[in-house]
């Protein structure tokens, strides 16, 4: 059984703007299953076992009690970028780049904006989702790092692990591979050719908190968990992540429900003095039936439920 709720976004962001997530119920409480509307059973068949892996229980015990985390910029003028800084909080700013339609000059002021919002001392990263070819992303490296005044690292600026690994030999920015892990037939691939500096893991395409922890051990570089544009319940799996990783060098990605104008849970995992509580939120009822999905929307997701699990019985030996 599946409950099936639709959130509108506050901007568009990954070029939605509206979110849809199912929510399911178990022993220990709910989990969400949230893969994007385009990705096939196959590839939504791992958010699955995140969900469930939530609402059955079992997260390993937390290393900390607070997990640091950046604010997220999506590809909005600089006057926006600048006011969602600000309010924030947060001392880390995450910069979409590369949007479709979008001139360079147009990332360049927002990461001024960016900056001046943060001051000197705050720290910008930078996220292509994989747009460049090498070149374009080495010279676009060198721009970036100048707008924002230093950048700590750029997310997936090429799609191919082969040119990850180029980029990284070219420029002195350093470089987290996001795609390259969670979408790869062989997420250490990225280990073997030496192609990042950090790993960007998100608990549902990777199949929960257990099989994340498992990737971070055997990939062996600094981690950074970031998000999936979950509501809170999502949200609250990868802060369990954070919290149970040996080492946290840097801030993770989980503030976006910051980008939803509503939250399925009673208090949202939202930052306070740029960080979160390793806390695990309640689903509010009155919430979820607010933000019930229409039945047509329901009934699509039940396909897509159905879809996947007849991929795993086509798995079964």
């Amino acid at each position: 059984m599946i409950t099936v709720v639709s959130i509108p976004m506050r901007t568009r962001f990954r070029g939605i703007t509206v979110r849809e997530a199912a929510l399911v119920e178990g022993a220990a409480g709910w989990g969400e299953w949230s893969p994007f509307l385009e990705y096939e059973p196959e590839v939504a068949e791992p958010w699955l076992r995140c969900a469930e892996e939530a609402a059955a229980g079992g997260w390993p015990e937390p290393l900390r009690d607070r997990v640091p985390v950046n604010v997220t910029v999506p590809a909005v003028g600089p006057a926006q970028a600048h006011e969602i800084v600000a309010v924030s909080g947060c001392r880390t700013a995450k910069v979409k780049v590369a949007e479709p339609g979008q001139a360079a000059g147009e990332d360049e002021a927002r990461l001024e904006a960016v900056r001046d919002a943060l001051g000197p001392d705050g720290r910008v990263r930078v996220d292509a989702n994989g747009a460049w070819p090498v070149d374009e992303a080495v010279a676009a490296i060198g721009r970036l790092d100048r707008a924002a005044g230093g950048l700590e690292y750029v997310e997936q600026p090429c799609a191919a692990v082969e040119d990850l690994a180029a980029v990284r030999r070219r420029v002195g920015v350093p470089i987290a591979a996001d795609e390259s892990i969670r979408r790869a037939a062989d997420p250490y691939r990225v280990r073997d050719l030496e192609a990042a500096d950090i790993a960007v893991l998100k608990v549902q395409p990777l199949g929960g908190v257990r099989a994340c922890l498992r990737i971070a051990e055997d990939i062996g570089l600094p981690v950074v968990v970031s998000s999936a544009l979950e509501t809170s319940v999502g949200i609250a799996a990868g802060v369990a992540l954070a919290a149970a990783l040996p080492e946290l060098p840097y801030a993770c990605g989980l503030a976006t429900v910051a980008l939803l104008t509503d939250d399925v849970v009673g208090r949202s995992l939202l930052p306070d003095d740029g960080s979160l509580p390793v806390v695990r939120p309640t689903v509010d009822v009155a919430a979820v039936a607010r933000l019930a999905a229409p039945r047509e929307r329901v009934a699509h997701w039940q396909d897509r439920l159905d879809a996947v699990r007849a991929v795993r019985e086509s798995l079964r030996p």
